[in-house]
């Protein structure tokens, strides 16, 4: 036994021992601690407890947070069976029935119909909806009591500041010096995880030169439980030395009460302008863009949170899993939102983690590769088909001048004329 070993096996001694620690909070985390403490197993959850007042319930009905998430049928499914979705408030949950996506063709170009290049109704497709439009900070409140509750799952205040890793297992240091022993290490720490890096897991990255502008408005006229997404384009280069533009996406997604929730995709100076306005001359930027396509469909709109900013990048982590480590959400991939699957990708992280710790061999550990590439492997296809079809989109609509304009706006059109092949694209958007 080397001596490195043989100090690690005495640090377990001296330390807590679980089967499980979860490191990094947020929606995925806490869902991954609760899920795995529901199965049986003895779980640490290494992530800061929301100071008092912040997991206050809404003060009226202009309270929104700013960070928005459109929940899909598997993401449902995961926080029912948690017991978590019952404890939501229904009058923070909207349903999204329709959804019209647009190209980036004005009206002065052609004649465009309000259904959009691209249409999806739940009801053309059988389902109730095609997906919930949710606050973060709901989701999280449900989640933090469900795991007050959960006498499985300690919760560890605090930030991992060491990691000891042996054959045997790892072994966690905190900032207040607590030592958590741990067969199992997640890492649900975010895009730039703290784990990921202490066990030297590269990631690819690709910067999109974007950043996503989120704010809620109050709309003047019914939004119809409608998504709208807007392809607006690549502006045409104005230097010869300049890089070419990224191409822009507006969308409205639906919220209780007739509000609406933007996401603006734009390029870094654009998005840096619109972070700059006025809650007036924001909201009037963004009735004209969205008018550009279909007239205004949501009459005068009225700013009720301050618009904030968050880089695009596409990432996936070199490894999801290691011996003793594995990694879901954002610390193991980062897709652009255009199509706000990101947190389903998570969300579906943890449902297949959990599927396989609940069918692990009784002589396995929890942190034996073996299993842990099972994980690894089942978790291939989604990401690689949704990471295609989002970067994908992206670079089409960023192809400047009038040809690829036309050719994408007809594949767009063309796709929208294929019922069949409308109803494959909801069945995996909806997981």
């Amino acid at each position: 036994m080397t001596r490195s070993h043989a100090s690690a096996r005495t640090a377990a001694r001296n330390s807590s021992a679980f089967q499980a620690t979860v490191v990094g909070g947020g929606i995925v985390g806490k869902s991954c601690a609760l899920l795995l403490a529901q199965q049986g197993m003895d779980v640490a959850l290494v992530a800061p407890k929301p100071p008092r007042g912040v997991g206050r319930a809404p003060a009226g009905p202009d309270d929104w947070d700013s960070r928005i998430y459109a929940f899909s049928a598997s993401s449902q499914a995961l926080l029912e069976r948690m017991r978590v979705w019952e404890a939501l408030d229904p009058a923070r949950i909207q349903p999204v029935r329709d959804m019209r996506v647009f190209g980036d063709v004005s009206a002065a170009e052609t004649s465009p119909s309000l259904d959009g290049d691209l249409h999806f109704s739940a009801y053309a497709a059988a389902v109730p909806q095609l997906a919930w439009i949710i606050e973060s900070s709901h989701v999280e409140r449900a989640l933090d009591t469900a795991l007050g509750f959960q006498h499985q799952v300690s919760w560890h205040d605090g930030t991992a500041s060491v990691c000891e890793r042996d054959p045997e297992g790892i072994t966690l240091t905190l900032d207040n010096g607590t030592r958590l022993r741990t067969a199992l290490a997640i890492g649900a720490d975010g895009a730039r995880s703290w784990l990921r890096q202490q066990c030297h897991i590269g990631v690819s990255t690709r910067k999109y030169r974007q950043l996503g502008v989120v704010a809620n408005f109050a709309c003047e006229r019914p939004h119809h439980e409608t998504a709208w997404q807007w392809f607006l384009g690549a502006p045409e280069k104005l230097m010869a030395d300049e890089e070419p533009a990224n191409g822009e996406v507006l969308a409205m997604l639906p919220l209780p009460g007739n509000h609406v929730s933007m996401v603006w995709s734009a390029d870094e100076a654009r998005a840096r302008d619109l972070l700059a306005l006025s809650p007036e001359a924001l909201a009037a930027t963004v009735m004209q863009a969205a008018a550009g396509a279909v007239g205004n469909q949501f009459g005068m709109l009225r700013c009720v949170t301050p618009a904030q900013g968050f880089p695009l990048v596409l990432q996936r982590a070199d490894q999801f899993v290691q011996p003793h480590v594995a990694l879901v959400g954002d610390a193991a991939h980062v897709v652009h939102p255009l199509a706000g699957q990101g947190m389903n990708l998570g969300l579906r992280d943890v449902a297949e983690l959990g599927r396989v710790m609940a069918d692990k061999e009784p002589f396995r550990s929890e942190g034996d590769l073996r299993l842990l590439r099972r994980y690894e492997r089942a978790r291939a296809t989604d990401l690689l088909s949704l990471t295609a079809a989002t970067d994908g989109l992206h670079r089409l609509f960023s192809l400047p001048g009038g040809v690829a304009r036309v050719v994408r706006n007809t594949g767009m059109r063309a796709v929208g004329g294929q019922p069949l092949l409308k109803r494959f694209l909801i069945g995996r958007a909806l997981g």
